[in-house]
């Protein structure tokens, strides 16, 4: 720039025209120097389009980052998702506890939400821990869906087993129950072979019923509910009558529906036993254990409260012998509240598949701590307080006496229509382990 300057400073200095002589020296210097400017400013101009051009290049190279992390982002979720997709499907049990307060039953009812089943928490809980796809919760078979028992309205399990086919996602136990209500819970998991059904591969179910021991005293003792203790006396003579019920007979009269020569009336019982008594909260309580191949509808509730009915003075002993004939007799039917499926058993899987190297006995050795700690925290609760507010054994006992337990097979008929109508219908809450 200096240069350019003193080049005009010296064309200023009174030249003639450009084509005169005078003029003809400085006129080329003076060329010279506009060329010369020329150059510099072609040379200056040039490394600022360099740096535009390289500013350029960053902002497109941070901008192409920008881009490809996006890209990385989504990728991550995809693949996440994919792998999701592609994770190896087995088929499994479950080991599933849940409190049966406020459902009606295990059951899903597809297309209906007028009752809430513990099948409906547990699909959807699958589904969004993404341990299955979203149409499957829609249509169960298509994930081989199998319960071992039915249970009815309000009963509750500590040790019911589903089958099914899941993706076999990491921490798969904790996913699941993230997603399940506290008094529902998924307590373990095994594989099993391709075609387990957990329901035709079940040898026995054991259940408990769990009930204040005042039921057993003599309908002419005046008791007070909370004073009232089991002697031995009682206690051994209500272990007799249990008994009474181990073999195979015909429990036509022990459930609905079915006749004296229905062949599935014919029902095996393994053990029935009242354990010792025990107080909770100022109440003495029993449970009573019963193992069999499988239940009917209301069968368990009905034998016991056939027992009641029996150690309270209202029916004579023979009425058990009685009630295995074509005759029909008059079984009362305990509340539903006390009861729990405990277990269920695979003994002849366990033999065939337990010990072959590729599977697992279906035992649950493991889950005992966690069973009994799930069952103190929320089933043997919920049976107290509920019994205590709601008083449903001691309400029950009041209708013992309207009971007829010599009636005909006619008073019968008419005493079950009046049954059915009167409670079946508002929704059954039994226990009905062959009957899905």
């Amino acid at each position: 720039m200096l240069r350019l300057r003193w080049g005009l400073r010296v064309v200023s200095c009174g030249l003639s025209a450009p084509g005169s002589a005078a003029c003809g020296g400085p006129w080329r210097r003076l060329r010279s120097v506009l060329t010369m400017a020329e150059d510099l400013r072609a040379a200056v101009a040039s490394p600022t389009k360099r740096l535009n051009s390289s500013s350029e290049v960053v902002e497109r190279l941070e901008e192409n980052g920008h881009q490809n992390k996006r890209l990385k982002r989504d990728a991550d979720e995809e693949d996440a998702e994919d792998q999701s997709k592609k994770s190896p499907k087995r088929k499994i049990v479950l080991l599933m506890a849940y409190s049966g307060k406020g459902y009606h039953g295990m059951q899903r009812n597809v297309g209906s939400s007028q009752f809430k089943t513990i099948e409906d928490d547990l699909v959807s809980a699958l589904v969004q821990s993404g341990c299955i796809p979203e149409n499957h919760g829609e249509d169960m078979k298509k994930m081989s869906f199998q319960r071992c028992a039915r249970t009815d309205k309000g009963v509750s399990a500590a040790g019911q087993i589903v089958s099914l086919k899941v993706r076999l996602i990491d921490d798969i136990l904790e996913k699941i129950n993230n997603h399940l209500p506290s008094h529902i819970r998924i307590l373990g998991l095994k594989r099993v072979t391709g075609g387990f059904n957990s329901k035709n591969k079940c040898d026995a179910r054991t259940y408990s019923y769990m009930l204040p021991t005042f039921a057993f005293a003599h309908k002419d003792h005046d008791v007070q509910e909370e004073v009232y203790r089991l002697d031995k006396e009682t206690l051994a003579k209500v272990n007799k009558l249990l008994a009474c019920y181990k073999g195979t007979h015909n429990f036509h009269n022990f459930t609905s529906q079915k006749g004296p020569r229905d062949p599935s009336a014919k029902r095996y019982i393994m053990e029935m036993y009242c354990g010792e008594p025990f107080v909770r909260e100022n109440m003495e309580f029993a449970v009573i254990r019963v193992k069999g191949q499988s239940f009917m509808m209301h069968q368990i509730r009905k034998m016991i409260g056939l027992v009641i009915a029996i150690v309270k003075g209202y029916a004579a002993e023979s009425i058990i012998e009685r009630s295995w004939g074509e005759e029909k007799v008059d079984v009362p039917k305990a509340p539903g509240l006390g009861l729990v499926l405990e277990r269920v058993h695979f003994e002849k899987y366990n033999r065939r598949f337990g010990n072959d190297g590729l599977h697992e006995p279906l035992e649950w050795t493991e889950e005992e701590e966690k069973i009994a700690v799930f069952k103190e925290q929320y089933i043997y609760p919920t049976i107290i307080n509920t019994e205590r507010e709601e008083k449903s054994m001691a309400n029950w006992l009041n209708t013992l006496s309207i009971h007829d337990f010599n009636s005909s097979a006619v008073g019968m008929q008419a005493n079950n229509k009046n049954s059915k109508n009167s409670s079946d219908l508002e929704g059954s809450d039994g226990c009905d382990d062959d009957s899905d």
